[in-house]
């Protein structure tokens, strides 16, 4: 109980950090919101009615309780951008960037953690120095470079999927809208499961060739257990705990990712939207996308914690002490 309220506590403070440093770190960038959204030619007195219109002319400790209170209650403010509220923005383009992200990461994972098995069941085989060395350069170079060597190649030259857009424009009637989709969804998906796939096939080839020399697995194959569910019963399920928090931990990183993806193949996700705001200092804009990123990072370093103690009996125990 006492470890829980730790983390918990823990994990305030983190949301409350992130808080502060949103708003801060925004308003002592270069530039203002109000320089990129007007005309140069505009008189001082229209910059002026601007900046009280986004409260911007209010004391720095009013600005930050108004904030805080938005924040919070999530309706995140209006957007400079656009006008529009900040929440429906983000509506309008979380589901394009769940679309790419979550079957990228389910691929990524599943093929990693094949690979990585294969290559610990086969070792000094060439199968386990080519998961080895596509391991190795799938995570060796910087994903924008990929990503636009991909474009160059299968959207330039042989045009066999759109350069850019999430949707064609205008998109097809009916039942083709659907294709249409996932025709533009196929690239940046194939580019994130190229790039992704490398660190989850050497983390799993190296916990399953230690897990193969454990005593447990060598008694289970002593018993005369098939070999296959000695892997996957025995071997497999002892590595389940770090597994499962890589996982977990991962998908943060790879939804920050979004940025570079969706700004490449300019899809209209909630990572362009977050670099675009940036960008042009939209302050509830910028400070939403942040905040909910804060909230996705530490609400996943909770359910990793949770589910370590739910398939490791011994972390349960230890829990159980505290």
């Amino acid at each position: 109980m006492t470890a829980a309220l730790k983390r918990a506590g823990a994990s305030a403070a983190v949301l409350a950090a992130v808080l502060a440093l949103n708003f801060f770190l925004f308003r002592i960038m270069p530039g203002d919101p109000i320089t990129g959204i007007v005309d140069p030619r505009f008189s001082p007195e229209a910059k002026a009615q601007l900046a009280a219109q986004w409260g911007l002319d209010r004391p720095m400790s009013e600005q930050f309780a108004v904030y805080v209170k938005e924040m919070l209650s999530f309706r995140f403010g209006l957007s400079m951008m656009t006008g529009a509220p900040v929440w429906d923005e983000l509506k309008r383009r979380v589901p394009n960037t769940v679309a790419l992200l979550l079957p990228a990461l389910a691929l990524s994972s599943a093929l990693g953690i094949w690979l990585g098995v294969k290559a610990a069941l086969n070792r000094g085989s060439a199968l386990e120095s080519a998961v080895l060395l596509s391991g190795a350069v799938s995570f060796s170079f910087p994903s924008f470079f990929v990503q636009l060597l991909l474009l160059m190649c299968f959207a330039y030259y042989w045009r066999l999927f759109p350069l850019s857009g999430t949707t064609s424009i205008p998109p097809p009637p009916g039942g083709m809208a659907i294709l249409d989709y996932l025709w533009h969804l196929a690239l940046p998906l194939f580019s994130l499961v190229v790039m992704g796939f490398g660190g989850f096939a050497l983390y799993i080839r190296n916990m399953m060739v230690k897990a193969l020399g454990e005593e447990y697995v060598l008694m289970a194959r002593a018993r005369g257990l098939p070999f296959r569910r000695v892997v996957w019963n025995h071997a497999f399920r002892s590595m389940l705990p770090p597994v499962l928090t890589i996982l977990l931990l991962s998908l943060p990183g790879v939804v920050s990712g979004a940025v570079i993806t969706e700004t490449v193949f300019s899809m209209n996700g909630v990572g362009r939207f977050l670099l675009e705001a940036t960008n042009s200092h939209d302050y509830p804009s910028a400070g939403a996308a942040f905040f909910l990123l804060a909230l996705l990072t530490v609400g996943c370093n909770l359910l990793a914690d949770v589910a370590y103690v739910l398939v490791d009996p011994r972390a349960r125990r230890t829990g159980a002490r505290d």
